[in-house]
């Protein structure tokens, strides 16, 4: 059985994309590695990249191009420091020479080296090729799948039982939201607590403690990165950053000067209906504008859903429960990165092979489940909360103008994160015995979906608002 980690569901990465520009660039990574396993690095002499499908035809509005040859320079996206992004990539362009790996120089010239293809691999629409030509004339490829929320495969190394890399032996395997009720049920406790056996199967309390700190603290410091960033978004459509405006009529006069002082703050500002749900949206869009410009988000499960799980936390933190702390925070996430898992087991979280709903929706899900178990909510409610919340994405459509993680995507993180509160209220009010439709018939009907959706509503910017709005209206 695949088993995936909640850290592989909640990963620390640079934006605007996780299956445009993380899996590219850790794609980039793993070439590096195997071309030194095979003792090859240092006979390189000359590197292509082709890109196929999505990643072509959407990729410069993602940054995958940057991404190839920030991975090529041998940068990590998760501590890569922000401000050296573009000075990396502007001396390549300047000087046509790539530092391999930050160790040796080849000449690379990125309007000839990278190469995007509009056709589609028959394995998955995000496709790419690393071609290095070696001294002695030979040529050494790979070809990698960006399938969603980070994750690279090989073909030929998909399938679990080939992947050593991937299957471990969880002591609760779970593969659908059944299985998973049942360890909850036989074993009297909660979906945290059953995830979390499972996670100290991996590594220590000490370490899940210190990821899962970790994921939070860069969280928090998004959506206030976002929330105190005035001006436009980098891309050509010149959208002005909402977040700022939204926070400053909302906080008033209130001082503070870090992110913990902020929490604090924001505790103490009026919680009206109409302030709730624009405190949720501020939230959201700060992270979906820090994402946007290549900031460091963590992908819940992607980069272009990633503002829905943090505000949704925010929410509960501020709103519903003033003496949260890292505990709510640590089952929050257990719970959210289980039920991503569920989804990218029986469907897809990839919006290339699935749309938007693959996305926001399963985002949506994730928190609606999580906040559940926050608010008090059995096993069976959780699960009740992310199939209401995946219910009301079904077929939505990934179309971003331009190719840009910007239009429609940032608003719509803040439609996820709001449909996730109200899922978690309807399923504490809901009977299980009364649930007509059970979060793995949604994840299947999911997928259906999936298969049926148009291929130009999969991250192609072929149908929608991509082609009804174009960068010269704007």
């Amino acid at each position: 059985m695949e088993c995936i980690s909640i850290f592989d569901m909640l990963k620390i990465g640079v934006g605007p994309s996780s299956s445009h520009t993380l899996g590219p660039w850790r794609a980039a990574q793993r070439w590096i590695e195997e071309l030194k396993n095979d003792k090859l690095f240092h006979k390189v002499a000359s590197i292509q990249v082709h890109m196929f499908g999505s990643l072509s035809l959407t990729g410069k509005g993602h940054a995958t191009d940057l991404a190839v040859l920030l991975g090529l320079s041998g940068t990590d996206p998760e501590y890569v420091p922000i401000e050296d992004i573009d000075p990396i990539v502007k001396k390549i362009k300047e000087t046509l020479e790539l530092n391999f790996n930050n160790e040796r120089k080849i000449d690379f010239t990125p309007e000839k080296d990278l190469i995007f293809h509009r056709d589609f691999l028959p394995f998955h629409a995000n496709g790419m090729r690393f071609s290095g030509t070696l001294d002695d004339g030979t040529t050494y490829e790979q070809t990698y799948y960006s399938i969603g929320g980070g994750f690279v495969v090989k073909e030929e190394l998909y399938h679990p039982k080939d992947n050593l890399d991937i299957i471990k032996q969880f002591p609760y395997p779970i593969q659908k939201g059944t299985e998973l009720l049942h360890f909850c049920h036989t074993e009297q406790q909660s979906i945290s607590e059953i995830v979390l056996k499972n996670e100290l199967s991996l590594r220590s309390v000490q370490e899940i403690d210190t990821e899962l700190k970790r994921i939070w603290d860069t969280m928090l410091e998004c959506m206030y990165l976002g929330c105190h960033t005035e001006g436009n978004l980098p891309g050509g459509l010149n959208v002005r950053r909402r977040a700022f405006d939204i926070h400053e009529r909302l906080k008033g006069d209130l001082k503070y000067d870090s992110p913990t002082q902020w929490i604090e703050v924001i505790r103490k500002t009026e919680v009206k209906f109409r302030q709730i749900l624009k405190w949720v949206s501020c939230f959201a869009i700060a992270v979906n504008e820090v994402n946007a410009s290549l900031g460091r988000v963590v992908t819940a499960p992607t980069n272009g859903s990633a503002g829905v799980i943090p505000s949704v936390l925010m929410y509960y933190m501020v709103i519903e429960n003033h003496q949260a702390g890292f505990e709510e925070i640590k089952k929050f996430l257990l719970v959210a990165g289980e039920i991503g898992s569920i989804f990218k087991k029986g469907a897809t979280i990839s919006a290339a092979m699935g749309g938007c709903q693959a996305e926001i929706g399963v985002s949506s899900a994730m928190a609606a489940g999580a906040l559940t178990e926050l608010l008090g909510g059995t096993p069976d409610q959780v699960l009740i909360a992310a199939e209401i919340a995946m219910e009301h994405h079904l077929g939505l459509t990934c179309d971003p103008i331009g190719g840009l993680v910007q239009i429609p995507c940032i608003e719509r993180n803040s439609m996820g994160a709001i449909k996730a509160i109200n899922a978690a209220e309807l399923a504490l009010d809901t009977d299980p015995k009364n649930v007509k439709v059970p979060l793995d018939m949604v994840v299947n009907t999911m997928w259906e979906t999936a298969k049926d959706m148009n291929s130009k509503y999969k991250e192609t910017s072929e149908g929608g608002l991509a082609v009804g709005v174009h960068l010269s209206d704007c």
